[in-house]
């Protein structure tokens, strides 16, 4: 069936298009008969406008600014090429795509980043501290006509319009799950490592994991978490300790980046390949260390599906069109030895 168009709304309806064309965005000047007479024709002839040709006529578009930690973390690394490529696939269609990086870690920094967007740009997507300045700073935005959409980790208080990331309680209760089978029966110590407990996915993935391991696997003891910023030098030391603290160590999980850092200190010990490892994120480094095998299971996130959900979700809030919930959904991956996906292989990429 072909496309209807707003020729074709307003023929039916019986009215001009320029008539139309105030109904569908919310203008005033519509008699009110008029105006439930031509949305009831757009509903009876499954009319869907095209945006990306509205804003090219009337010459408008959208800015928007993916706020994205600073620092070496592979996936943000990622995540930040993808908004680049996003940047150039939407430009055609009048959505304009920045990236600001700043400290996510530090809440004052990130709070100050948000507060300066205000006025500049029309939707902001961030990599969100949990904290109560960077919470304000997303009210504040939102007041002042910003859609902010929170990515990878979420400040559910603050007046977000969506979320975009994993389920992260279900990705630690993966992890939980994965370790404890792993392990196969041993008793021992295991290992948590976190980037930050003021980072809600971090959190969150702690306790999905705790909660699994206690219910299902009480042989294995769960060491206090350990902070390690997803800095590969903090990670190696915090793990190096573990190691020389407890001969019985035998598994580790760490739920932020770093795992460059847990594994050079598993090598240097002597323990890789003994100790069981859970990761997160698909990145060359993790990849090379799950087929040699010093990484047992690697629970993943799209980055290319997150960037363009959020770009997605921000279109949709600016005018004002439904959320598609099943296409915004980002799926957790696992992935061990047995299924790593070919490096070019597009059926890893998501929607």
């Amino acid at each position: 069936m072909a496309r209807m168009t707003l020729q074709d709304v307003a023929r039916t309806a019986g009215v001009s298009l320029a008539t139309v064309d105030r109904v569908l965005n919310g203008r005033p000047g519509v008699n009110a008969d008029t105006a439930a007479r031509v949305r009831a024709v757009m509903q009876s002839l499954n009319y869907r406008p095209d945006r990306a040709a509205m804003r090219l006529a009337r010459g408008t578009g959208h800015r928007f600014c993916f706020v994205l930690p600073k620092g070496n973390n592979a996936f943000m690394l990622a995540l930040h090429r993808e908004v680049l490529d996003a940047g150039r696939r939407f430009a055609a269609d009048r959505v304009d795509v920045d990236v600001l990086e700043v400290d996510v870690f530090d809440g004052e920094v990130l709070a100050d980043a948000l507060h300066l967007l205000a006025g500049r740009v029309d939707g902001v997507a961030t990599v969100a501290l949990d904290h109560p300045s960077v919470r304000h700073a997303i009210d504040e935005l939102t007041l002042s006509g910003v859609s902010v959409v929170t990515l990878v980790s979420d400040v559910p208080n603050a007046s977000r319009t969506h979320y975009v990331g994993i389920d992260n309680v279900a990705a630690g209760r993966t992890a939980g799950s994965l370790l404890g089978r792993f392990v196969g029966g041993r008793k021992g110590k295991v290992g948590l490592i976190a980037g930050s407990l003021a980072l809600r996915d971090h959190i969150e993935r702690q306790m999905g994991f705790e909660q699994v391991l206690g219910r299902d696997f009480p042989e294995l003891d769960v060491l206090p978490v350990r902070e390690g910023r997803d800095e590969d030098e903090q990670v190696e030391r915090l793990v190096a300790g573990l190691l020389s603290a407890h001969d019985d160590l035998v598994g580790v999980y760490n739920a932020g980046a770093g795992t460059g850092g847990l594994i050079a200190a598993l090598e240097a010990s002597g323990r890789g390949g003994e100790v069981v490892v859970i990761a997160h994120e698909l990145t060359p480094a993790s990849r090379r260390h799950l087929l040699r095998g010093t990484i047992d299971a690697v629970i993943n996130q799209n980055p290319g599906h997150e960037v363009r959900s959020a770009i997605r979700v921000l279109l949709a809030a600016r005018e004002g069109m439904p959320i598609i919930t099943g296409q915004e959904q980002i799926r957790i991956d696992v992935f061990i030895r047995e299924n790593v996906p070919a490096l070019a292989d597009g059926a890893a990429q998501g929607g």
